[in-house]
């Protein structure tokens, strides 16, 4: 399509042109402070409010947006992330239909379902999409722009002509989440949605699985005084050891800002990480205002800083993608907030190991929701690391001939070549290693409490 691949090209063009003006790092790191108090709130707070009696005149304003850009090749899996069985069979993108429609039913509204898909996932999740014709749900999807990739040493594209064949097709990359302002505009979408009355998206990874419609959050933003509409809202939540890495919320020049690991000048990598100084991270759970998306497009308002990822081509090549990331434009919106919500609706599926939490008992599965078991003592999740020899999908469910029963796990370590036997339960502190050349198999029925088991344990049927 020229008209697209034209767009793609000016917004190329732009952040290229940014990358080369500025020099150093995106923040003065003098100037950052931490956000007021009131820029900020309690998920508490925002559910003290109650909910209206008419829900569904809520609901009707709302669309709800996917990011589903990504591929399942960190966990060795062909196609969409989405496309993932995580648990009873059921994919991300099930799951996802699955909430929506129960809103759908239980309110009667009309909540759409948007996909921001890329060049990588488009095909293959459309070819899905036949299987939703007959529920309660308009899903809709548009694509994220292709830019091309820069050669680090010379800055120029590596690319050989505009086409996606061969190692051609190496050349191109979705440009990052950030994306989702202009490509949704330039696509139409954002139009016909502002003319179907629809007032605010919400956004989220589509491999977050916490990330569901919440009526308190939506409700907040309906009951706003006109003149001080809040127009963006970031969901947040308390930082732990394992979020280090997660984009945090400041105060720089008078806005909040989102401040990514990838601009933090390396003398302050370390003090970035603490969980004292920066307490919560994003959780790319966000609502934003359809209208505001269309005013900030029209005048070209939103500058999102540059995150330089670089990258090493399957022959060696070194190349950077310049990308921008969604929550960066909190600082363009007026009014925005930040809410500091449960950790119940950060669950990601990034690895293994998250994969086997979600689908263990701990999680139980309702109209397309997970939650928290109520049999389990304590709200936070296990700790549990998975060697190399689980790392993708198909070898992971090969070893487990049943997921254990983890209602009582704290820690799970496990390495090298290990399988689990059926009805297998782990409680408190479990470590299994199997060195090289050796193999530990979990006989069927097992009770693990506190113990490290270590060495070769092969039990053979006689």
């Amino acid at each position: 399509d020229g008209n697209i691949s034209r767009k793609d090209f000016d917004g190329f063009k732009e952040i290229f042109h940014r990358f080369l003006q500025v020099k150093g790092p995106a923040v003065d790191w003098a100037k950052i402070n931490r956000p007021p108090e009131d820029s900020i709130q309690p998920y508490e707070k925002i559910k003290t409010k109650g909910l209206p009696e008419n829900i569904a005149a809520s609901l009707n304003k709302l669309a709800v947006v996917k990011l589903n850009g990504g591929l399942g090749t960190s966990m060795g899996c062909k196609g969409p992330k989405s496309l993932i069985s995580v648990r009873n069979e059921n994919t991300f993108l099930d799951l996802t239909v699955q909430q929506i429609e129960h809103l759908n039913k239980t309110f009667n509204a009309d909540v759409p379902l948007v996909l921001m898909n890329s060049f990588n996932t488009d095909e293959d999740t459309k070819k899905i999409l036949q299987k939703y014709k007959h529920h309660r749900v308009n899903i809709h999807t548009f694509n994220q722009s292709r830019y091309p990739r820069i050669n680090k040493e010379s800055l120029l594209p590596i690319a050989k002509n505009m086409g996606m064949n061969g190692e051609n097709g190496e050349a191109w990359y979705p440009p990052g989440h950030g994306d989702i302002y202009a490509s949704f505009a330039n696509c139409g979408l954002l139009d016909k949605l502002l003319a179907e009355g629809k007032e605010y998206i919400f956004v989220s990874n589509i491999d977050n699985l916490g990330a569901t419609v919440d009526l308190f959050i939506l409700h907040h933003l309906m009951s706003q005084p006109a003149d001080r509409r809040c127009e963006f809202i970031m969901e947040v939540t308390d930082k732990t050891r394992a979020d280090v890495k997660g984009g945090t919320l400041i105060q720089y020049e008078n806005h909040l800002r989102l401040l990514e690991i990838a601009q933090v000048p390396k003398a302050h990598v370390d003090e970035f990480k603490s969980v004292t100084k920066f307490k919560i991270f994003n959780t790319n759970n966000l609502w934003i205002s359809l209208p505001a998306i269309k005013r900030l497009q029209e005048q070209n308002a939103m500058e999102l800083e540059i995150i330089v990822n670089p990258k090493t081509l399957d022959g060696g090549l070194n190349v950077i993608q310049l990308e921008t990331a969604v929550g960066a434009a909190i600082k363009s919106f007026n009014n925005a907030l930040g809410v500091n919500v449960p950790r119940s609706r950060f669950l990601p599926v990034k690895t293994s190991s998250d994969l086997l939490l979600v689908m263990s008992n701990l999680y139980s599965l309702d109209a397309g929701s997970l939650t928290m078991s109520k049999k389990r003592e304590f709200p936070s999740t296990p700790h549990v690391k998975l060697g190399s020899s689980f790392t993708k999908v198909q070898e992971f469910l090969s070893r487990f001939e049943s997921i254990p029963d983890m209602l009582e796990l704290d820690h799970l370590t496990v390495s090298g070549d290990v399988t689990f036997g059926k009805n297998v339960s782990l409680k408190g502190t479990v470590i299994i290693i199997a060195n090289h050349g050796d193999r530990i198999d979990i006989p069927a029925g097992a009770m693990l409490e506190n113990k490290i088991v270590s060495g070769n344990l092969r039990i053979l049927d006689h």
